[in-house]
Order: structure tokens, then sequence, then C-alpha cells
């Protein structure tokens, strides 16, 4: 029995020294493996690996002086109130009580798509969302409508930009604007209107077309409410401003430049704090100045020998 036991052992023990040496073959393998690994990386990737390494270990570092620069950024905010005796957040919430939203309904009417390319619908879109954000951020935001939305307007909204169904201060319909609106209130803004926009009313309802063609439809939006018989009228854009282009403007500069008059109280100053620079706006007041110094100058440089005679 005494020798079953010893042989039964040696078995075991041999299986055991076995697994030593596998273990130790392996280990050595792996190890020379990543060596290998390393000598086959370029100088490039080794820099690159202890390069991350690096970043990894020094990661609480970073943590740390973030925390650092956060407090003291803290601290000097403290200070700066301290010193100046104001209250920035207070400051922020009188600001916030200092807007007067406006009576004025602002209309977006969306019912030319079928006449757009789906890249002009998605320019279409961008303005439109420019003018919520600025009606959103207004010393005076109007009451905002969109009407007639559908088609390739919508699609384009509900694949580029999901959250406008979350949108606050605006009225969305599918609707015609006139189904929407009394039609006694409605002005439609156009450019090709003969009637001139002195002021605005804020009882009124003014109607953009929400349209982005490149000018192939050309007094499409005067026709529409010619149509329907609402009131149309344009911007006094050339009572103010001369430009070098066709007095057409993109749906969110019409909407933000009644956003700056009703903030300014001016025409003019809300034409030129809003048309692009391309647009080549010049004030009609500095226009005609021009004029009359270049007519003096001509004039001037045609005056006859006696003339010039009496002048000296």
């Amino acid at each position: 029995m005494a020798d079953d036991s010893v042989k039964s052992e040696a078995p075991a023990q041999q299986q055991q020294d076995n697994g030593d040496n596998k273990s130790l073959q392996m280990t050595a393998s792996g190890n020379g493996e990543t060596a290998s690994e390393n000598q086959s990386l370029s100088k490039r990737q080794r820099k690159k690996l202890l390069k991350q390494q690096k970043w990894e270990e020094e990661r609480e570092l970073r943590k740390h002086r973030r925390k650092e620069r956060k407090q003291q950024r803290r601290l000097q905010r403290q200070n700066h109130q301290d010193e100046d005796g104001v209250d920035t957040q207070s400051a922020r919430k009188r600001l916030c009580r200092e807007v007067t939203p406006s009576s004025l309904r602002l209309i977006v009417d969306c019912s030319f798509d079928n006449l757009m390319l789906l890249k002009d619908v998605c320019k279409l879109h961008k303005q439109i969302q420019r003018c919520y954000a600025e009606n959103r951020r207004a010393l005076h935001p109007v009451q905002f409508y969109l009407t007639s939305l559908g088609g390739q307007l919508k699609q384009s909204m509900d694949e580029k930009d999901k959250g406008w169904v979350n949108w606050k201060d605006i009225t969305i319909k599918t609707q015609h604007y006139s189904e929407v609106v009394a039609k006694e209130d409605l002005i439609y803004l156009t450019s090709d209107s003969p009637n001139v926009l002195e002021e605005l009313d804020e009882k009124k309802a003014y109607v953009i077309g929400g349209l982005v063609d490149h000018n192939h439809q050309k007094g499409i939006t005067f026709e529409r409410a010619k149509e329907l018989g609402i009131g149309h009228a344009q911007l006094p854009l050339g009572s103010f401003v001369k430009m070098n282009s066709r007095k057409v403007l993109a749906v969110n500069h019409v909407f933000e430049i009644i956003l700056a008059y009703l903030e300014k109280g001016s025409w003019q100053e809300a034409f030129f704090t809003i048309l692009p620079q391309r647009k080549g706006a010049v004030a009609v007041l500095d226009e005609t100045t021009a004029q009359e110094k270049e007519d003096k100058d001509s004039d001037s440089d045609t005056d006859t020998p006696e003339q010039t005679e009496k002048k000296a």
C-alpha cells in the first residue's frame, strides 16, 4: 500500500512540475512577444504609445488642476461681486424681467414647399431656426406663427432638428394662415407691393413668404396676396437704403429687421443692424450727399473764365 501511494504521488508531482514549466514557458513567450511587438513598432508608434501611457498616468493630476482652476474662478467672481456690490444672478433676473413681449403677430408662410428644391427647403429650415432663436432672445419678442407646415420642410425638420416639437413661444399649424388669422388683420410683406410700410401696427399679423427660389418665382407672394384679397406692403427699404442687389431679403432678415425696429424704433438703424455686407447697403442720405458733392465739383470744373475771375 505504501508503494502504491508513493507511485501515485510521483505522477501527480510530475504533472505539477510540467504545469509550472508550461506556465513559465508561456510567461517567457508572452514577454518575448511583448518585446518583439515593441521591436516591431516604428519610432513614431513607440512615441505615441509612451505619450498615451503618460496621458493615462497624469489623468488624476489633470482632474485635480481642473478643480483648482474652477475654485479660483469662483473666488474671482465672488471678489468681483463684493467690489462692485452687484449680484450677477440678480442682474440676470432683472434683465429677463425687462423683456416685453409684443402683441404683433409675425407669420412665416410655408405653403411654397412644392416650388422648391430640397436644398432650398433645407435653407428655409435654417432660416426658420434663426428666426426662432432671435425671437427667443429679443427684447420685444413677437407672436411667432409657422403655417402650412408639411411636405419636404417638415421632413427636413424631423430628420435634422427633432427638438422642434418642443419649441416654446411659437404657434405651428398645418393649416394655411388665412384659416388661422382673420383676413382683415393680415398684411403680406412683399417687395413687389406698391404700398410702403411706414410703421408697424401691433394689432396686425404680418406674413413673410417662406420661399427660397433664387428669383425663379418673381412676384408670386404679391400675386398670392391679391388672390386672397388681403393687405400687402413692402418694407421702407428704398427710403433709407440703396443696395447693389434686388430688394428681396431672406426670411430671417425680414424677421430680424422687424425685431430690431421694435427695439430701436428706427427703420434705418434696423436695416443697417441686420442687412449683410454682401448686399452693399448704403444709406440714402450718404448717397445723396455724395451725388450732390460730385455735381458741385462737376459744376466748378465747367466754370467759364469770367466766372472763375469773379470767384477770384
